[in-house]
C-alpha cells in the first residue's frame, strides 16, 4: 500500500490478509477504525482468577486460571496419547482441559503457571471440561520488586468480544498490531478542543491506546468515558443532519389503532413495561404519529430492552399499514434480532406481521420467498444485513427504518434504505453503551 495507514485504511494493510479475513467473517469488520472500534468487553487481571464454579455448559469463555496438575497418558480404547490439565482458582473450584496427542504441552503447562484460556464448557461424566482450548499464558515469574509485582498483578489485560475460531488474545493482537502500524496524524479528533478541554476528555488517539492496553483502571476508565461521549456526540451531530434534511421531505404518520397489534402485543406480555420503557414508548410513538419524519436514538446496555422499544414502535407502525425494516451488521446479529423479535410478538402476532429475514447467504430459494413477501406487503417486519440495501429488494409501504449499531454502517448505506420508502421513512437508531 501507498501511503500512511490510516483509520480508514483496508484492515489487511494493518494485520495482514489472513487475519483481516478471519475478522471479517466474524464481525464484518474492513478498516483500521472498524476494528480499533472493537472494544473489550471487559478487563481481567493476572492475580485475579475466575471464578470457575460460575461456568455452565455451553458457555464459550475466556478465563484467568492456575494450572495445578497436568499428565500425558496413553489412551486405552484407541491408539495415541491423551493430555489432561487441571484449572483451579483462588477458591479451589476446578476445570479440567483436555488435548489429545499433544504431548508438548505438558512442557509448556506446568503447575503454578497462570494464564488466559478460551473455549467452549462441556460436561463429561459429570466433570466440567474445555476440550482443546486454546490458551495464552503469562510471563513465568513474576517480579522480584514488590511495586512492580503489584503493577504485574493488578495490570488489566483486556477481554474482548470473541468466537471459537479467534479468542480474545488474538483480537487483542491484532488491535495491538494495528495501533503500532496506524498513522497517529491520520487519527483525527472528532470533538472541537474546547468541549474536550471543558471535559477533560483524552485526545481520540490517547483514548484508543488506553481502552485497548490500559496500564491501571484510571486509564480504561477515563478512555470509555472519552468514548462514550464521541459515540453520543458523533450521532448526535449526524441526527441533527439528518433530521434539518428530514423536515424537507415529508413522512406520514403513523399511530397504532385501538386494539391493534401494538395493544395486543403490550397485553400478552408476560411483565410489566418498566418506567424507561414506557417513558420512551410515549416519545416515539408521539413521532410516529407526525408526518415530519422521526430520527430517534436508543442507546442502552445489551438486556436494556432496546429491542422490545423497537418492536412496540414496530408493531405501531403495522397499525397503520406500514412495515418496518431492521438493518443489522452482520447475519449473527441479524438472526438474534429475527428470534428476539419472533418471541417478543408471541406465535399469534408473529403469524399475522410475519418477521422475515434476508440476508446475503440465504439460498436462492427462501430468497425469492423472503422477497416476495415483502414487496407484497406481506411481510410487516423485516430483519436484514446488507442484503436489504440491494436494488432487487422493493417494500410494499416502508414506513420504518431501524438500525442496530449505525457506526457499522456508511451514510449512504443507511440513506439507501430509507430511500426505498414511498415517502420518507421514520428512523430508529439502536446503540450499546461502551463497556
Amino acid at each position: 500500500m501507498d501511503g500512511a495507514i490510516t483509520l480508514d485504511s483496508a484492515l489487511k494493510y494493518a494485520v495482514g490478509g489472513r487475519t483481516a479475513g478471519m475478522l471479517h467473517r466474524a464481525w464484518s469488520l474492513e478498516t483500521v477504525g472498524d476494528l480499533l472500534s472493537h472494544y473489550p468487553r471487559r478487563y481481567s487481571r493476572r492475580g485475579e482468577l475466575t471464578a470457575l464454579a460460575d461456568l455452565h455448559d455451553g458457555d464459550l469463555v475466556t478465563i484467568v486460571a492456575e494450572v495445578r496438575r497436568a499428565a500425558s497418558k496413553e489412551m486405552r480404547a484407541r491408539h495415541g496419547s491423551l493430555q489432561e490439565v487441571i484449572l483451579a482458582d483462588d477458591s479451589g473450584a476446578q476445570l479440567e482441559a483436555t488435548f489429545f496427542n499433544q504431548p508438548w504441552r505438558m512442557h509448556e503447562l506446568t503447575p503454578g503457571r497462570r494464564g488466559t484460556f478460551s473455549g467452549k464448557v462441556t460436561r463429561f461424566n459429570g466433570v466440567m471440561q474445555l476440550t482443546h482450548p486454546d490458551y495464552e499464558l503469562f510471563d513465568d515469574e513474576t517480579p522480584a520488586d514488590p511495586d512492580a509485582a503489584r503493577r504485574w498483578a493488578e495490570q488489566p489485560i483486556p477481554v474482548y468480544p470473541a468466537t471459537a475460531s479467534i479468542p480474545s488474545w488474538k483480537v487483542q493482537a491484532a488491535i495491538a498490531q494495528a495501533l503500532d502500524t496506524v498513522d497517529p496524524t491520520g487519527i483525527e479528533d472528532p470533538l472541537p478542543d474546547a468541549i474536550r478541554e471543558r471535559h477533560r476528555f483524552l485526545p481520540y488517539q490517547a483514548a484508543l491506546e488506553r481502552i485497548h492496553r490500559p496500564e491501571n483502571d484510571a486509564d480504561w476508565r477515563r478512555a470509555r468515558a472519552t468514548l462514550t461521549f464521541h459515540e453520543a456526540f458523533l450521532l448526535q451531530i449526524a441526527l441533527l443532519q439528518r433530521r434539518a434534511a428530514a423536515k424537507r421531505a415529508p413522512g406520514t404518520a403513523r399511530q397504532s389503532a385501538p386494539g391493534g397489534y401494538l395493544e395486543r402485543l403490550d397485553a400478552a406480555l408476560p411483565f410489566e413495561l418498566t418506567a424507561d420503557q414506557r417513558a420512551v414508548g410515549a416519545e416515539i410513538a408521539a413521532d410516529l404519529a407526525r408526518t415530519t419524519p422521526m430520527n430517534r436514538l436508543v442507546q442502552g446496555e445489551v438486556g436494556s430492552g432496546k429491542t422490545l422499544v423497537a418492536v412496540r414502535a414496530m408493531a405501531a407502525v403495522a397499525d397503520s399499514g406500514g412495515q418496518s425494516a431492521l438493518l443489522a451488521p452482520t447475519e449473527v446479529l441479524a438472526a438474534q434480532h429475527l428470534r428476539s423479535i419472533t418471541a417478543a410478538l408471541g406465535p399469534d402476532l408473529a403469524a399475522e406481521l410475519m418477521p422475515t429475514l434476508l440476508t446475503g447467504s440465504m439460498p436462492q430459494a427462501e430468497r425469492k420467498k423472503a422477497l416476495l413477501r415483502i414487496v407484497s406487503g406481506q411481510a410487516r417486519i423485516v430483519v436484514g444485513t446488507h442484503a436489504l440495501l440491494s436494488e432487487q429488494v422493493e417494500f410494499f409501504d416502508l414506513g420504518l427504518v431501524v438500525v442496530d449499531e449505525q457506526h457499522r454502517f456508511g451514510v449512504e448505506q443507511r440513506e439507501r434504505l430509507r430511500t426505498k420508502g414511498r415517502t420518507a421513512p421514520h428512523t430508529l437508531v439502536l446503540t450499546r453503551e461502551v463497556p
